[in-house]
């Protein structure tokens, strides 16, 4: 039976088998012609060939049809929305290597489950329908791949418009042509377009796709809500404020993203993030991280021949220096308090045992109905010298000790408030003629390179010490700038903050993260009758 598969395929009788269709929409593919404004109900366009085709279901439709016409059953389809049949990635091999191929899962599924004979959904599959032969592949490699599955398999593979022929060696011949000429399209198209997008990063015009954050339907014009909700999240994460407390905060107020969903912290920074806020031109940069064997996708700074930043064609929210004082900010290592705290009380996690040998983390635990507590009454103490964690030898009261935590924090913000309105920064970073300089340097030894004035040897070599420096004086400028705006800024009123309605736990706990490296809790003998505030011993954070 499977040896006659192909042979009754090639004749068009496709009685009593059981075939799945392949549907494939591909984004970097001219999709069809648009239409004039003239153009009526019968000079509408019609699609022509399978890179007309405006979506897998209309691929679905005609495969079903041609196949039940023949007297076979269509069982599955296998969806390929949004996937290229040409474009390479970088990709670890099994050996270990890397090596550029073109991705695509589904397919590479499907020719296995056609040598097994078994679709996904269980049932039998004799053959594979495509609309032509651009659905199927633009991929020498993977129409080899498919031409296996036919001639040593046994299992056909046919498109409804008659351009593929893997059923025969003539027609095998010809399809590694046309997919050859195919590949040499695709590598036409993806020419023109990069060169279109550099002209258009160039001019600085805006990027497609969804409206950013802060900016009106045409990219250019500021929406004046968003754009001062960023000003003022950018001002407090500059002076210290957590990305969870903004994210919190517009997910309270019923605030969401371009696309109508709530704020993360990672959507939050990638926003910040863009250089489009300060009014540069951003631009996409794949790099691959040969430890994970994975493509990493960077925004950077667009820059003329100069070497200067590229102004885009829209009206910035933030300053330069306000956009690199938050790079400076999402930059820094992991801090505390910055991240999201899922813990139910107050100090644990920052109360530790004093009891000589001991400093274990203290834990927080109901009291006994016994004792006679209002209800929600608790205690913070060591663990049990049983459990392996603690000494047992340390305990307090939970509501008391929360309300002196406060005060703690509070103070210390208030104290570090005034001594940053004592501090006098200079008006103007000092590095300005050396960063200036150094890029002189690069463009100079760009210009050498183009002259053929230098060797490849030297250029990449001055080049990478070049942009060293370039890098530490950037790190440097964009430090001073975070710096300038911390002391010139009005400070945060914490205590405002930590009553404010709606507050989280974890708001508070960022505070008391930023402020205390740990509160220790002392030890005091039995019977004796200490004040609480002279049982605790603030570690505070080094700044």
């Amino acid at each position: 039976m499977a040896e006659d598969l192909v042979q009754r395929a090639h004749w068009g009788n496709l009685e009593g088998q059981s075939w799945a269709g392949l549907a494939r929409l591909s984004t970097e593919e001219i999709e069809g012609e648009a239409l004039d404004e003239s153009a009526t109900e019968t000079t509408r366009f019609v699609p022509m060939t399978g890179r007309d085709i405006k979506s897998t279901e209309e691929q679905e439709k005609d495969g079903r049809q041609f196949i039940e016409s023949r007297g076979g059953r269509y069982v599955y389809t296998y969806l390929e929305p949004d996937t290229s049949a040409w474009k390479r990635r970088r990709v670890r091999l099994p050996d270990g290597t890397t090596g550029y191929r073109v991705v695509r899962p589904v397919f590479e599924g499907a020719l296995e489950d056609l040598k097994q004979g078994t679709a996904p959904n269980g049932e039998r599959i004799d053959g594979l329908i495509v609309y032509d032969i651009d659905r199927l592949t633009r991929d020498p490699r993977h129409l080899e791949d498919a031409i296996e599955t036919v001639e040593h398999y046994r299992r056909p593979i046919i498109d409804i418009t008659g351009t593929l022929d893997l059923l025969t060696d003539n027609g095998r011949a010809m399809a590694r042509v046309v997919v050859a000429m195919a590949n040499k399209q695709s590598a036409d198209t993806a020419r023109r377009l990069k060169r279109n997008h550099k002209a258009r990063r160039d001019l600085g015009i805006p990027v497609g796709g969804r409206r950013p954050f802060g900016w009106q339907e045409d990219k250019r014009t500021l929406n004046p809500t968003e754009a001062d909700l960023i000003r003022k999240a950018a001002r407090r994460l500059i002076e210290g404020a957590t990305w969870y407390a903004i994210t919190a905060d517009w997910n309270r107020k019923g605030i969401t993203t371009s696309r109508g969903n709530a704020w993360t912290q990672r959507a939050l920074k990638e926003s910040m993030r863009n250089p489009r806020m300060c009014g540069y031109r951003p631009y996409t940069v794949v790099e691959f991280d040969p430890d994970t064997g994975r493509e990493l996708k960077n925004l950077i700074i667009a820059r003329d021949s100069r070497g200067d930043p590229v102004i885009g064609q829209w009206q910035p929210i933030l300053t330069v220096a306000e956009w690199e004082a938050l790079v400076v900010v999402m930059s820094d290592g992991p801090v505390p308090g910055k991240g999201f705290n899922s813990r139910k009380y107050l100090g644990t996690g920052t109360l530790r045992c004093g009891k000589e040998g001991c400093g274990a983390l203290l834990r927080a635990y109901k009291a006994s109905p016994s004792l006679g507590k209002p209800d929600g009454y608790f205690y913070y103490g060591c663990h049990a010298k049983s459990t392996g964690r603690g000494c047992g030898g340390v305990k307090i009261s939970g509501p008391e000790t929360d309300e002196l935590i406060a005060k703690l924090v509070i103070a210390k913000y208030e104290e570090e408030a005034a001594e940053r309105r004592a501090v006098v920064v200079p008006e103007q970073w000092s590095g300005d003629d050396e960063l200036r300089n150094v890029r002189e340097d690069i463009s100079d030894l760009k210009q050498a390179r183009r002259a053929r004035k230098i060797s490849a040897e030297r250029y990449y070599s001055d080049l990478a010490e070049y942009e060293s420096e370039e890098r530490r004086l950037t790190k440097d400028r964009n430090a001073w700038n975070r710096k300038t705006m911390v002391a010139q800024g009005e400070p945060a009123d914490v205590a405002k903050e930590w009553y404010r309605d709606g507050v989280t736990l974890a708001e508070r706990r960022a505070y008391i993260e930023q402020t205390l490296t740990a509160l220790v809790v002392l030890q005091v003998g039995r019977g004796r009758r200490v004040p609480l505030r002279d049982r605790l011993v603030p570690v505070y954070v080094e700044k």
